[in-house]
């Protein structure tokens, strides 16, 4: 048979065991302070509540997704080039570094990291446009990724039982948050935002474009937009530089006097000046120097690498497949693979999903979910025409 009960002594040493609070800061988000939209009791748990999230986060469906959805580069054959799944992996690092040191909560702060973009459309934030001009020309709202990482978590995805996921209220927090494409000199956290106020963030979200500029009720939730920053601004020069998009040369040398030009030199220079400036604080920061430096390294990236007409030169073909697909999604005019996976998916949801929600933010939120790979042969399966081989008999 199998255990069910821990020895109550045991149960009892390892709750205890929590109260590991008291070695964070003053400003951290305490385990004892979790709180889920949904109350549960567990009588054998013996993990903290945002040790637990972890573990939610990556045994969903939608993490697994990860795997197959590109971060910058798609289209591109080469198996060194940073993945959804790495970078997300690179952002938890860099967060719990950040967090050690600073003596915030890592396990709020992996959660978050680890859940920040699940969200995410194939093709990345290309494919995050296409989405949301399909839904403003439906005039069922946008779609921003931050927001449908918070939808996914918190809506959509469903245990075995076709239960909600009920990650804490401060895990959901930092995961809306998190966008790091806004950069400021100082995050401050707002400890007054209650659940209440974070559901109503949200939902401005999924109709106003311009509301990514959240602040986080956590410090931890500021750490981790941070990391996001640094996770990403110098992986994509070295993934730009490996697909002869530029050259390391090209890099600003002011920026480089004050960052360094590679991928190491520039997480160094940045995690370094966040704890000089962080340190014993109730916010994250930089120095100005510094801010103003990676400033102008995220407006050159901008420049040279996401808006670089090289890359975007299939854009148009990306965006007719997102239309096709999306428009086939909100009318069900499926068949084969996709029409039987998309089914499946309507089964996990509840009635209510489906009165709340119009066809178009219904396609978002399954076509969203898909994998780059899967999107191509969900298109290629109902446009492409199949051969019928040596004929019909």
């Amino acid at each position: 048979m199998p255990i069910k009960d821990l020895n109550p002594q045991i149960l009892s040493e390892i709750r205890g065991s929590f109260a590991e609070d008291t070695l964070l800061s003053q400003n951290a988000a305490k385990n004892s302070e979790a709180k889920r939209y949904f109350p549960e009791k567990h009588e054998n748990e013996i993990r903290p509540p945002f040790f637990h999230d972890t573990d939610r986060i990556i045994h969903s469906k939608t993490y697994t997704r990860y795997i197959d959805k590109t971060q910058v580069f798609y289209l591109c054959k080469n198996d060194h080039l940073t993945h959804r799944v790495l970078h997300v992996q690179l952002v938890a690092k860099i967060a719990r570094t950040l967090g050690r040191i600073l003596k915030y909560n890592e396990d709020l702060i992996e959660a978050i990291a680890l859940g920040h973009d699940v969200g995410h459309a194939p093709f990345g934030h290309t494919g995050e446009r296409f989405v949301s001009a399909f839904l403003k020309e439906k005039k069922e709202g946008c779609f921003c990724h931050n927001a449908q990482s918070f939808r996914q978590l918190h809506e959509i995805e469903k245990n075995d039982a076709k239960e909600h996921v009920n990650l804490c209220i401060q895990t959901l927090d930092g995961i809306l948050c998190h966008n790091g494409e806004w950069l400021v000199e100082k995050y401050i956290h707002n400890p007054e935002k209650t659940g209440e106020m974070l559901f109503a963030e949200y939902q401005k979200c999924l109709v106003e474009e311009e509301t990514r500029n959240l602040r986080s009720m956590t410090v931890e939730g500021c750490i981790v937009r941070v990391s996001d920053v640094i996770a990403y601004i110098g992986r994509d020069i070295e993934d730009s530089i490996a697909v002869s998009l530029i050259n390391r040369e090209d890099i600003p040398a002011d920026i480089c006097e004050v960052l360094g030009n590679t991928n190491k030199q520039i997480v160094n220079s940045l995690v370094l000046d966040i704890i000089n400036n962080s340190y014993g604080k109730g916010y994250i920061a930089f120095s100005k120097d510094v801010f103003n430096a990676l400033d102008k390294l995220k407006s050159w990236n901008y420049k040279n690498i996401y808006n670089n007409p090289k890359k975007m030169s299939e854009d148009g073909k990306i965006q007719a497949m997102f239309n096709y697909m999306l428009n086939s999604i909100s009318t069900e005019n499926l068949c084969g693979n996709i029409k039987l996976q998309y089914e499946k998916w309507k089964n996990e949801q509840n009635k209510e999903y489906f009165k709340e929600n119009g066809h178009a933010r219904i396609a978002a939120d399954y076509l969203s979910g898909m994998t780059d790979d899967f999107l191509m042969s969900s298109y290629n399966e109902l446009v492409v025409p199949k051969s019928f081989g040596f004929g019909f008999g």
